[in-house]
């Protein structure tokens, strides 16, 4: 497997540059390139599932408000590239049947009553009577407010099934076969996940006065702010409620705080304290605090996601606390997390307008620096003073762009892109080898070189 190289100086977030990097795809020598080619490409190998997701999905989404529906679909009903939900399928596949608790999230998948098949995961929690959502197809007496609400008696207690023994450790499978494919709760989770991000997309459109998102118009702009913001209120809302019938309080655990992390990475983007108190005491060069600021705000708004989503799939597959799987795959989606964003980060200043779905420069714009303009500052020192006061001035970010292309920053992020891409890659290598470890390392490479 090719590896990208690792700056001598990630420990402190500056790597030098390297003439010899390169994320761009290169001719192959023919052994290598037949073994690239028995690699199974991530999207194709989860195609089924993918489109049953998705499809699924906006199953979820419907209200009896008209208006609301339509603001919870908006930006499913155009084309995403599913990377969270990939990676949290990807994972399932690549971890299910190691953990000690395997035999019952098999078992609970498969046994009526349960809770754990997909029939069940789409029944509320609560019975009819609860006016959970405004839905019409809810009793009458549950939806009216005519009269004052009466007193319902209660229902039986529900009868769980038994689970099966604890089958003998020799008997356990401890490898990943083929056939084992992600189970109903690890398919909910992936809609989960791409619910939270969505959601964070409607806020985030509204914060930034975003005009376009994915090739079209954005959410605010189709239905105005008030109305983009009550969507993402909405998605959370649902997926809160999804999130609660899969039965696992560690995984509610991760996914609550994923909420969390992304309103204190958006704070923490707002702010930029460290950063902008070196600009402007004249420093020229940005401080290992604003290296750190930068990319743990790329991991509250990015990463968190990735990796506690990737956490709580493998849970949900029966890895028990103590064994390697939680911690490699929580690894792993940080990884990948921050290199996506540090592309992210590259293409704004590399891609046009068409090839991001939004404008290119939107980050100066808003009066961002993110990883090129800090490598930037580090080589022509008035950038300082463009960060210090967020490009506001006219000409800045135009003055901006051009520092940072005579410089080596766009390089340089790539180049600490791959560094974190190179350690995912690593921490895969703790998973037995099956055809999704193998996908999400063809994963791993794409997010990389990838120019969307």
């Amino acid at each position: 497997m090719r590896r990208w190289p690792t700056s001598r100086n990630l420990r402190i977030f500056r790597p030098h540059r390297s003439t010899s990097y390169s994320t761009h795809a290169t001719r192959l020598a023919p052994a290598e390139a037949l073994i690239e080619s028995r690699r199974p490409d991530p999207y194709h190998l989860l195609k089924p599932q993918l489109d049953h997701l998705r499809e699924r999905l906006l199953n979820l989404l419907g209200s009896a408000h008209p208006t609301l529906t339509d603001i919870a679909k908006y930006y499913f009903l155009h084309p995403s590239k599913q990377l969270r939900p990939l990676l949290i399928l990807l994972f399932s596949c690549a971890t299910n049947g190691l953990g000690s608790d395997w035999y019952l999230k098999k078992w609970a998948a498969e046994c009526d009553g349960a809770s754990g098949r997909a029939e069940e995961l789409d029944r509320p929690l609560s019975r009819p009577d609860v006016l959970n959502d405004w839905n019409p197809s809810m009793p009458d007496h549950t939806t009216s407010f005519t009269s004052v609400f009466s007193l319902i008696p209660p229902r039986p207690p529900k009868v769980y099934p038994t689970p099966p023994p604890r089958p003998p450790s020799s008997e356990r499978s401890m490898t990943v076969g083929p056939d084992i494919s992600p189970l109903p709760t690890q398919m909910r989770l992936a809609q989960i996940v791409e619910m939270i991000h969505v959601a964070s997309l409607l806020h985030d459109d509204v914060i930034d006065h975003a005009d376009l998102r994915r090739g079209v118009a954005s959410a605010p702009t189709a239905f105005g702010n008030k109305y983009a913001i009550l969507g993402g209120d909405f998605l959370l809302g649902r997926t809160s409620a999804a999130l609660s019938r899969l039965g696992d309080s560690e995984v509610v655990e991760l996914i609550a705080s994923v909420i969390t992390n992304l309103v204190e990475g958006e704070i923490l983007q707002m702010n930029k304290v460290a950063q902008q108190s070196a600009a402007l005491v004249g420093a020229s060069h940005v401080g290992s605090d604003s290296w750190n600021i930068y990319l743990k705000k790329t991991y509250l708004k990015t990463a968190s996601l990735m990796a506690k989503g990737a956490r709580a799939a493998v849970v949900l597959g029966g890895v028990r606390e103590g064994e390697v799987w939680k911690e490699v795959a929580y690894a792993y989606g940080r990884n990948l997390g921050i290199a996506f964003q540090l592309v992210d980060d590259v293409l704004d200043y590399e891609s046009g307008d068409s090839a991001l779905g939004k404008p290119g420069g939107a980050d100066l714009q808003l009066g961002l620096a993110t990883g090129p303009a800090l490598y930037a500052w580090e080589e022509h020192a008035e950038m300082g003073a463009l960060i210090a006061r967020k490009f506001e001035k006219e000409g800045d970010v135009e003055l901006a762009r051009d520092l940072v292309r005579r410089s080596s920053g766009v390089e340089r992020t790539r180049e600490l892109a791959g560094a974190y891409a190179d350690k995912a890659l690593e921490i895969l290598q703790h998973l037995p080898e099956s055809e999704a470890r193998g996908a999400l390392e063809v994963l791993t490479e794409q997010v990389v070189k990838r120019t969307w």
